[in-house]
């Protein structure tokens, strides 16, 4: 059976925004430009020295019907919520919520100076899943699995599974994930493969990458760019400086309607308003 290599379809660098009590971050994934790539709602790039960009945090708020992926790469954040639930996210961990039914949670900086630097990914739930009883799967750095390809390529496994068999802690049924923070030096060949129709991204964290074996369209990602990549069952990279350092993410599209209000995602309106009503009324 022959193998199909991906290329990259569309990049983007985002949007300057803002969240929370007044958190500055680039929103790549829910901007005008570029709305949802199924099941991914939302991504969201935050990196700054400054105190006064991300201090303010996240206070309380609800969620429900989707699912939030903060990913650490410096920096310290505590997370509470109205079930009794808190813990530390720490550089290099991660915490994948499910808000299901409802959920209202804060996501506070633990420092007051100092980098703060990583990720925040929404998650689409299926329809049979939007109501499920909130749930958490977090991990600390140590906690994430490392695979090293010769002395060139690092890869933390999020979630998923590699080519040479390295499975992340996450375990998620309803989109079957792929979340790899790989680290190549300069002329490092990364290869891996990809489930031929799971929608899939890179974002360039640092450095700069070629499409090794890109027939047409975009050959090279700068750092800070996301590209999407088309269909195939393989990606093929290769690092053009040291310290090259990416995100490959991919998931299985849900393919059903999709209503949101805030942070609500449902299938539809009236789900919506049923939510908001919820919400007001102490249900969540």
């Amino acid at each position: 059976m022959t193998s199909t290599n991906r290329s990259i379809n569309y990049k983007t660098r985002g949007i300057p925004a803002s969240d929370g009590a007044g958190v500055r971050l680039t929103r790549i994934i829910g901007s005008p430009e570029l709305e949802q790539l199924d099941p991914f709602l939302m991504l969201d790039y935050f990196e700054s020295t400054n105190p006064n960009d991300y201090i303010a945090g996240f206070p309380p708020h609800p969620h429900r019907g989707f699912e939030t992926v903060t990913y650490l790469l410096a920096g310290n954040m505590r997370h509470k919520d109205n079930k009794g639930h808190e813990g530390l996210i720490k550089a290099g961990g991660v915490q994948w919520m499910t808000a299901g039914k409802g959920i209202i949670h804060s996501e506070m900086p633990e420092q007051e100076d100092g980098l703060m630097m990583g990720f925040q990914l929404w998650v689409n739930l299926p329809s049979s899943a939007k109501m499920v009883e909130p749930s958490y799967q977090e991990f600390s750095p140590d906690e994430i699995s490392l695979e090293q390809r010769n002395n060139d390529t690092q890869i933390k496994v999020v979630t998923g599974k590699t080519s040479q068999g390295t499975i992340g802690p996450v375990k998620n049924s309803y989109i079957q994930p792929l979340m790899m923070d790989v680290t190549l030096q300069n002329g490092a060949e990364f290869t891996e493969t990809i489930d031929f129709d799971a929608n899939a991204f890179i974002y360039l964290i640092s450095g700069s990458l070629k499409l090794t074996q890109a027939q047409s369209g975009f050959k090279e990602i700068q750092a800070k760019e996301l590209a999407i990549l088309s269909e195939g069952d393989n990606i093929h990279l290769t690092a053009s400086t040291d310290n090259t350092r990416f995100l490959l993410v991919a998931a299985q599209p849900i393919n059903e309607p999709i209503a949101k209000g805030g942070p609500f995602v449902m299938n539809t309106q009236s789900e919506i308003k049923q939510a908001i009503a919820d919400y007001n009324n102490g249900l969540f």
